[in-house]
């Protein structure tokens, strides 16, 4: 059998509120090999977990982050509130992270990369987005590990992957297939998939030979995989 990664979407978002230091390591108690989370910019520039361009849902404020400086951030959503990518990365060592990049801009990919290489962090992170956002990350850092997402089942262009050099293609769970994985490893990447929270899914992604599945019941796909081996 393939050794398969569990990642953590947004931490352990099912039990602690999502994208915090609390659920990333909730979610790495729970036996997760990576996790996932949502990086954009403050005000100030500061990189900081979230996967909204407000506050409104996790914090009930009704914020643009890109108005709020990382003070007000702090102040607004408390010391156990909204981390900063540096805090994140942290609390998550030495284990894997993947960075997803919501509203990323040139500015705020050379920013984020820049803080992964401050925190020393850049041989245990990888990079997942759409392409526009992945050019970026290869502009940024040309040895960046890159999770192309990818939401359609025709074959991404080999320009586009000769312009990326991914080491993944990132599908939403419903897409895959036996068929589409067997594809991917023929040209030699691995198969991520988003976010299978059944079991059923679960074991529909284990069958056709994924090599990482992103999701909210970290707990659950162990032991989902604890019955397929034994």
């Amino acid at each position: 059998m393939r050794t398969l990664t569990v990642v953590g979407h947004r931490g352990d978002p099912y039990r602690v509120r999502e994208n915090t230091v609390a659920s990333i390591r909730s979610a790495l108690a729970r036996g997760a090999d990576a996790v996932e989370i949502d990086v954009r910019l403050t005000w100030d520039g500061v990189p900081v977990l979230l996967h909204d361009d407000t506050l409104r849902r996790l914090w009930h404020i009704d914020r643009p982050l890109s108005s709020l400086s990382f003070a007000e951030v702090r102040e607004l959503t408390g010391p156990e509130g909204v981390p900063t990518l540096h805090e994140a990365l942290a609390a998550a060592a030495p284990h894997r992270v993947m960075i997803d990049l919501p509203g990323a801009t040139e500015a705020s990919v050379r920013t984020v990369v820049g803080a992964v290489h401050e925190c020393d962090a850049e041989d245990r992170v990888y990079y997942c987005s759409s392409a526009p956002a992945m050019l970026l990350v290869r502009a940024a850092d040309p040895a960046a590990e890159l999770a192309l997402t990818w939401t359609t089942l025709a074959p991404a262009r080999p320009a586009l992957l000769d312009a990326l050099s991914p080491r993944w293609l990132n599908y939403r769970f419903g897409l895959v297939s036996k068929a589409l994985t067997d594809r991917v490893h023929r040209d030699g990447l691995l198969v991520s998939s988003w976010t299978a929270d059944t079991r059923r899914s679960m074991r529909k992604l284990i069958a056709n030979g994924v090599d990482s599945i992103t999701t909210n019941r970290v707990d659950t796909l162990n032991a989902v995989l604890t019955g397929a081996r034994t």
